[in-house]
């Protein structure tokens, strides 16, 4: 087993590793910038180091700073979270040059799949339908612009080293995309250092469902269930669930058996997730590989009793996954309520301050309850990141049962001293159409405006 390892992230994820490291006897040392040095979650970490100012670019992007960084704390290893470098090849790379390693899947890996153009030629190769769209990553903006003619509007313009909603553009007309693809590829430069971009047809009111993987380095490659991820907005998911309110053990088992034969080719190692495009026919479509945690991991480990940030850790001590395909079940339902520092009733506008109040919800009868974050009364919400401040994950026998027990536990946490997403959580789980399993990305907006 790994003795020590760094955490380059922060917040909610940040501990979320720290004590997943804890239950296995690693010793971790959590980075912080210098607007995250009052950060409760550094107070559970065997040691701490500053990595820099405030900005993510001289600090939780800063590879050379973090690599330095565990060498002069002794890490044998270094855990990158979701986000900030959790895709990086290069910083991969570097972890491997120091003889470190990286707690997430090889930088071959990540350069095929988290490169999102290479991704769809090679799930398209494994046999598994991909939305129609370029075949790699577009030359210039006349080409794309030639191709979606050819698809037809709307299109969809995407990062091609992109996530979370980043470099990424609608485009519903031929007089707009121009200045569309403009948009998208700076913004892609700057969040991911890298202008590239391809092209999707955009599928109207689809539905977002992924599958959750795990690989280790002897060949073994594991499907954990997918996760319902439809409930976003502006595609930024709000509200995640697994089992999928539309997916039948046939087509489950289908898709895992073909995920598992092209990640194993591919030399895959690690966690990931797949994405996956439902259309209203019930089509599903490959979307794209995220080659790292997601933020919504927690329903699998509840429907599944899989602790997956522990097991990340023994992938890359070179330990085999402890268990095969055929000891996968999945048992009840799980609901995750993204819980961020926003105004829902002023267009979701970021609401930083210091939290006066924190009080999560507790026991509800029939149902499990788990709060993943590192907030505390009297912490202070930096305006330099994102804003999710925790994440509310109920676990029921059934769909309806943690449905309601989140409802229980949305009305029982108590947030004061900035606004919070709760509210608009509250509406959609009362919603009728959610309450049936039938909604799509559309129902955010169509919802909450």
């Amino acid at each position: 087993m790994l003795k020590r390892i760094l955490i380059a992230n922060r917040g909610e994820i940040a501990l979320r590793v720290i004590r997943a490291c804890r239950s296995l006897g690693v010793e971790t040392v959590a980075v912080f910038s210098e607007a995250d040095a009052d950060s409760p979650h550094l107070n559970e970490a065997d040691d701490r180091v500053c990595i820099g100012p405030p900005k993510s670019a001289e600090s939780y992007l800063n590879m050379e700073a973090l690599v330095q960084a565990a060498e002069q704390h002794d890490c044998c290893a270094i855990h990158p979270g979701y986000g900030f470098l959790a895709e990086n090849a290069l910083f991969a790379e570097l972890c491997e040059q120091a003889k470190m390693s990286f707690i997430g899947p090889p930088a071959s890996a990540i350069r095929a799949m988290g490169d999102k153009a290479t991704a769809r030629e090679t799930m398209r190769a494994a046999g598994l339908p991909v939305i129609p769209g370029s075949r790699g990553t577009l030359p210039n903006m006349n080409a794309g612009l030639a191709l979606a003619r050819e698809s037809g509007f709307p299109v969809l313009l995407k990062a091609t080293a992109g996530g979370g909603g980043k470099g990424m553009r609608r485009v519903d007309r031929e007089a707009e995309f121009a200045e569309k693809f403009r948009q998208a590829s700076i913004e892609a430069a700057k969040a991911f250092n890298n202008p590239g971009l391809y092209l999707e047809k955009y599928i109207v009111d689809g539905r977002h469902i992924e599958f959750q993987v795990m690989a280790d380095a002897f060949g073994e490659v594991v499907y954990l269930g997918e996760r319902e991820c439809s409930a976003q907005r502006r595609h930024q998911k709000l509200v995640e669930e697994s089992p999928s309110p539309v997916m039948t053990p046939d087509l489950r088992r289908e898709l895992g058996e073909h995920l598992r034969v092209a990640l194993r080719d591919a030399g895959y190692r690690n966690a990931g997730t797949v994405e996956f495009f439902r259309d209203r026919s019930g089509q599903i479509y490959f979307m794209e590989v995220n080659a790292r945690l997601q933020v919504e991991h927690p329903v699998t480990e509840m429907v599944t009793g899989h602790d997956l940030v522990a097991e990340q850790v023994r992938i890359a001590a070179n330990e085999p996954l402890p268990y095969g395909q055929d000891e996968i079940a999945l048992e009840g339902h799980a609901i995750e309520c993204r819980i961020n520092a926003e105004d829902p009733f002023e267009d979701f506008r970021p609401s930083p301050g210091v939290v006066t109040e924190f009080a999560p919800p507790k026991e509800i009868p029939g149902v499990k309850v788990r709060v993943d974050s590192h907030v505390q009364p009297g912490y202070r919400i930096p305006i330099y990141y994102d804003s999710l401040i925790a994440k509310l994950i109920v676990w029921g026998p059934t769909r309806d049962a943690a449905r309601e027990g989140m409802i229980q536990a949305l009305e029982g946490f108590i947030v004061e001293g900035v606004k919070t997403t709760i509210p608009a959580h509250l509406k959609i789980m009362r919603n009728p159409d959610f309450a049936a399993g039938n909604y799509d990305t559309g129902f955010v907006e169509r919802l909450l405006g």
